[in-house]
Formats: structure tokens, sequence, C-alpha cells
């Protein structure tokens, strides 16, 4: 059985991360439109996820601002 070694937090493309979850977001809302169903709810259900994603990057970000201006970084 192979050993999950999970990555480390790395800081420095939360903001890229946070771009490509919103595009991500935006992209999937438009595909809704056309979704029905089982597939719109998994749709909502990711966009769900992702909102609380995007929230905490903005947080994490913000975090990591004050950190570097106080010297913590």
């Amino acid at each position: 059985m192979s050993k999950i070694n999970p990555k480390p937090n790395d800081s420095a493309d939360n903001e890229e991360r946070l771009k490509k979850t919103i595009s991500n977001m935006e992209a999937a809302e438009e595909a809704m439109a056309f979704a029905e169903g089982q597939e719109r709810a998994t749709i909502k259900s990711k966009n769900e996820r992702r909102a609380k994603s995007i929230e905490d990057l903005k947080n994490e970000i913000i975090e990591e601002d004050k950190s570097r201006v106080n010297g913590y970084i």
C-alpha cells in the first residue's frame, strides 16, 4: 500500500489559485444554464465549495500580507 504524502502549503501561488478558482466558478455558472437534473446539482455543489475556497484564500492572502508587513515572513 502506498503512503500518501500531503503537499506542503505553498502560499506563493495563492493569488494564482484564487484567480483560477474564480474563473472555474464563473465557467461553471455559465454551464449551469444548460445543465439539468443531477448535473446541475453537481455544479451547484461544486460552486458552493469553490465559494468557500475563495473566501478562505482571500483571508489567507490578507493574513500573509499582514505577516509580511509585521516582519513575520
